[in-house]
């Protein structure tokens, strides 16, 4: 495999790159989304994408912030489980993967109305900045192969 160029020099080679996806993380923020919520958003993104460095990062932060590690464990199966995640996570996760997915299909009125019914209309333009943002980041670690270790 050719060199890539260092994760540092990424940002010092093009400083507003970061600046515009920290913007984004931020406007999400300042959403006062659950950071547990924040972290499962990234983290299902990251695994769609394929991106091990954040990945690993943020599962990390997830258990730093509390997460129970049986939670990760099921994430990529999120469907497939009772009683694990909450409506809300539910509503967030499909959210997550639409949007992250958006190339292969269509975004479909009652997917957005089917989000209405657990966020309102700012925390859904808050959660789609924060998707954004993740998979904004998801590329540059793809592109320059990020390590996660």
């Amino acid at each position: 495999m050719s060199e890539r160029i260092p994760r540092q020099q990424i940002y010092q080679l093009q400083p507003a790159l970061a600046n515009a996806l920290l913007s984004l993380d931020k406007a999400a923020g300042d959403s006062h989304f659950a950071p547990l919520l924040v972290h499962l958003v990234k983290l299902r993104a990251s695994q769609l994408n394929g991106c091990a460095f954040c990945q690993r990062m943020h599962a990390e932060e997830a258990r730093s912030d509390g997460e129970e590690q049986l939670r990760l464990d099921l994430l990529a199966a999120w469907h497939e489980v009772d009683g694990i995640f909450n409506e809300r996570e539910r509503a967030a996760l499909l959210w997550t993967e639409i949007l992250t997915q958006v190339a292969t299909a269509p975004v479909h009125d009652s997917q957005y109305a089917a989000l209405t019914e657990h966020y309102s209309e700012k925390e859904i333009v808050d959660l789609t900045s924060l998707i954004i943002a993740i998979n904004g980041w998801n590329r540059i670690a793809i592109a320059f192969h990020l390590q996660p270790i």
